[in-house]
């Protein structure tokens, strides 16, 4: 009897472990690319699961969260201007009724930064991000990178 006491419980806490599961439509990845000895960009792409969008870093104000990208402050470097972003699309969206700039399949965003270090060192930061599809939308997503700068 214990031993299928024991079975049922292990078929109730496997089952809870599969829907707790976090759902996440978007897979982030870094590169760095060189532009001169002291300056580089910092891309960051997102992979963007199909019949999902990620949202631009400038959206309607009552709109979904917008993308935005925070680097931790470091004397080996200063960033230089904003994160830029590629095109997206812009549409509207019938869950916000407003027109808004989102992504499809990939999004592809760089920060240019100008470099201060002799040696090797590493930007570390945090993204936050929504995505939605024609349905509905995911909480609000905090994801962090860190980029590797080889001198």
């Amino acid at each position: 009897m214990k031993k299928y006491i024991l079975i049922a419980l292990l078929i109730i806490s496997g089952t809870n472990t599969m829907f707790s599961q976090i759902y996440t439509p978007v897979k982030w990845s870094t590169s760095v690319e060189n532009i001169s000895e002291t300056e580089y960009n910092l891309v960051l792409k997102a992979t963007i699961e199909n019949g999902w969008h990620l949202y631009s870093q400038n959206v309607p104000e009552d709109g979904p969260i917008a993308t935005s990208f925070e680097f931790e402050e470091s004397d080996d470097y200063i960033l230089i201007g904003k994160v830029s972003e590629e095109k997206g699309h812009t549409v509207d969206d019938p869950i916000f009724n407003m027109k808004i700039k989102y992504f499809n399949s990939k999004a592809v965003f760089k920060q240019r930064i100008k470099t201060s270090s002799k040696t090797d060192f590493k930007v570390l930061g945090e993204i936050e991000f929504m995505v939605c599809n024609d349905t509905s939308c995911l909480p609000p997503t905090y994801e962090d990178f860190t980029f590797t700068i080889k001198k």
